[in-house]
């Protein structure tokens, strides 16, 4: 498959800058296979297009606050993104300038820390030592001082001292996100559009939430560089999906399932084709690096929530494959769709509306 097929123009205007205002206002676009039917409606109305009984899957992973700002001895800047820790106080990070920051060089941000660069790497990045730390691991310094990583289209000056970091800090997370599990890059977005009250809606309307968490990495970002789609090398993501989760799983015919964005169907879909022999008494932990694309057939859900991807991505892939599963054609159907979007003014990416797909 031609990668260019991935394509699609979507005017600046399009990008949501902000999320709306209240979580569940954001729009919805409604999208029945079967049929070929398209509503638009309100994610609050979610409840209501929904029949009883779905087992909701989400990804309850939090949010890390990966981007810490200090300073070089010389006073030059210095911007530290958290990518995942090696021990203890010693991080596998991105560090900008890069080249202004060789192996053994420290930056610091007074009051608070001390960092040396151990080793330096071909990609970026770097192995980081946090030192004369003032909080009892570096999670907990990220906690007080850094930020949520936003994707580069939100347009944020992040280390503006008018920069609201508490609006982001809660909105670029989900409102079930588990604070004991701070290991995501990126928010799982789909999920962000619920509120505790809807969630209590389809609880009392038969619906059942399951938990995974998917550790989401930066790779989720990486466009589709190679000229077929099939040639595109797939990052890898740890995963754990809780014993309850893994036995709605493994017994779906027993359950309507509808996953809560792109991390928890690529989890779930990677566990049920490697099919393990498993304890369904214990937590299962996986490592996802499956590329899910036409004419590949889902065989983990029958609904799925998701927001509107960037061009080049391998979401749009994955999203394509859910669209027509086992069949060629789901891509041109997505940009059909995301054509449609476009002309009714919905909002994408990150902080954009969401589709949801029966």
């Amino acid at each position: 498959m031609d990668a260019s097929i991935l394509d699609y123009d979507l005017p600046k205007e399009r990008i949501a800058q902000l999320p709306a205002q209240r979580r569940d206002n954001s729009r919805l676009l409604v999208y029945r296979r079967e049929s070929g039917e398209i509503e638009h409606r309100r994610f609050s109305e979610i409840a209501d297009i929904l029949p009883g009984g779905f087992s909701f899957i989400r990804n309850n992973a939090a949010v890390l606050k990966a981007r810490i700002f200090a300073n070089r001895k010389s006073g030059g800047a210095v911007e530290c993104l958290l990518l995942n820790p090696i021990r203890d106080n010693i991080w596998r990070a991105m560090l900008r300038p890069g080249k202004k920051l060789p192996e053994g060089s420290v930056f610091a941000k007074e009051g608070f820390f001390e960092a040396r660069v151990l080793e330096k790497f071909e990609d970026g990045q770097a192995i980081v030592e946090f030192t004369k730390n003032k909080y009892p691991n570096v999670i907990a310094l990220s906690e007080k001082i850094g930020a949520v990583p936003l994707p580069p289209y939100i347009e944020r000056d992040q280390r503006s001292p008018s920069y609201d970091r508490e609006f982001d800090n809660r909105r670029y997370e989900t409102v079930y996100a588990d604070p004991a599990r701070r290991v995501a890059a990126a928010a799982p977005t789909a999920g962000l559009h619920f509120t505790k009250e809807l969630c209590a809606s389809l609880e009392k309307r038969g619906g059942k939430f399951y938990e995974i968490t998917l550790h989401v990495g930066l790779g989720t970002f990486q466009p589709i560089k190679s000229d077929r789609v099939e040639d595109h090398k797939m990052h890898s993501e740890i995963y754990e999906i809780p014993p309850e989760t893994l036995h709605v799983l493994k017994r779906r015919k027993d359950h309507k399932t509808i996953m809560v964005g792109t991390t928890s169907l690529r989890a779930s879909e990677d566990f049920l084709r490697k099919n393990p022999e498993i304890d369904e008494n214990k937590t299962y932990i996986g490592d996802a690096s499956l590329f899910v694309y036409p004419p590949q057939k889902i065989i983990s859900a029958d609904a799925m929530i998701t927001n509107f991807h960037l061009p080049r991505s391998t979401l749009m892939c994955l999203v394509g494959a859910f669209l027509s599963p086992g069949k060629e054609g789901g891509i041109e159907k997505l940009k059909e769709l995301y054509k449609i979007a476009i002309e009714k003014e919905y909002r994408f990416f990150s902080y954009g509306d969401a589709m949801l797909i029966l």
